[in-house]
């Protein structure tokens, strides 16, 4: 194993040059264009916003290829100020000069902690959200921005998020758990034994990013927590909780919860919301499933209650953590904390 996997916790400066570094392949940012459900409704909730953009001057915090830039000068900005950490910066000045908007966009380079614009900003726009909302976000900078070069009374997109928790059947887990007790059937050899050891593998602490379809969700979605861009600091991010309690729509087995977001532009007509919720089209942030240590068999108005806490991870401040108290129906209360493993650390150690 070398050095870099033994290290339990990574210097952030190290922390933001992988995370920067993850941006520089032209995949990730054909997966964000592609995902037609957030590039449309950025599309829309900047074209929508006009009348407060239009001759107004525009920071784009991590603005990537440049689009949500280009998209605020069609919008009428007057100035955009692109900042960007990462090479793909190089892609963005090709972008702006291609579609003849290098009078209105200035590209610059490195983190929005460190740049050093000449005049304040009346709005600002970017896409920060990571997996469950916190994973790898850039909410932090935004906030940074915010404090920073943000005039009084100035307009952010999206202003406001919200987190969502639901209890779920994920039937392709009870197919593969089930597996096992299939195979002596098939080819005269018990290997029933194996459940209990796919039990512990598939229903780990991972997070798992992953489709979650309507048929899954076993209840009605509760909000547990919201995080308006105009007021919430950088310190509040650290601990983000909310209590949530839900009623289960009929007969089934409780094996994962799942977790997503919502956020909100601030439009004049009406707000526009961009949803990543299993009810709505899948976008690339798909959903955050928690796997149960042990599936529960619930009926019609069960109640699964409980807490949700997020909170960054001690090796790596970028990744997040989530941590559920809860209780299924009549059995007693249970925890357990979930990450999405960073890569560079032999175990993702969350510490409460």
């Amino acid at each position: 194993m070398s050095q870099l996997a033994k290290k339990r916790k990574v210097d952030k400066q190290v922390q933001d040059s992988l995370y920067f570094d993850s941006y520089t392949d032209v995949t990730i940012h054909e997966q964000m264009i592609a995902d037609h459900v957030r590039t449309s409704t950025y599309r829309a909730g900047i074209l929508r916003s006009g009348e407060a953009i239009r001759g107004k001057v525009v920071l784009d915090v991590g603005a990537g290829t440049g689009v949500l830039s280009v998209f605020c000068v069609q919008a009428g900005a007057s100035k955009v100020y692109a900042v960007e950490a990462c090479s793909i910066a190089e892609q963005a000045e090709k972008i702006v000069k291609q579609n003849n908007m290098e009078d209105k966009i200035a590209i610059v380079r490195g983190a929005v902690e460190s740049a050093d614009l000449p005049e304040m900003v009346d709005v600002i726009v970017s896409e920060w959200m990571g997996y469950a909302l916190l994973h790898e976000s850039m909410l932090s900078s935004v906030l940074y921005a915010r404090d920073r070069w943000l005039k009084p009374e100035g307009l952010i997109l999206p202003c406001k998020a919200e987190l969502f928790i639901t209890p779920v059947n994920d039937l392709a887990v009870e197919d593969r758990l089930n597996f096992w007790r299939t195979v002596k059937e098939q080819y005269g050899v018990d290997m029933s034994c194996m459940a209990e050891f796919a039990q512990k593998c598939i229903m780990n602490s991972d997070i798992a990013v992953t489709s979650v379809t309507v048929e899954d969700v076993l209840s009605h979605p509760c909000r547990f927590a919201e995080l308006d861009l105009y007021t919430v600091t950088a310190e509040e991010l650290k601990s983000v909780r909310g209590a949530f309690r839900c009623q289960c729509f009929g007969s089934a087995a409780v094996n994962a919860l799942c977790v997503w977001f919502n956020v909100t532009f601030p439009c004049q007509e009406k707000p526009l919301v961009l949803s990543t919720s299993p009810f709505k089209p899948e976008t690339h942030w798909k959903q955050a499933v928690l796997y149960l240590d042990q599936p529960v068999d619930v009926m019609q108005d069960t109640e699964v209650v409980g807490e949700v806490h997020m909170y960054p991870s001690e090796d790596s401040a970028r990744h997040i953590c989530i941590h559920v108290d809860y209780t299924i129906g009549e059995q007693k209360r249970l925890s357990k904390t979930f990450s999405i493993p960073d890569g560079y650390s032999e175990e993702d150690k969350c510490a409460m």
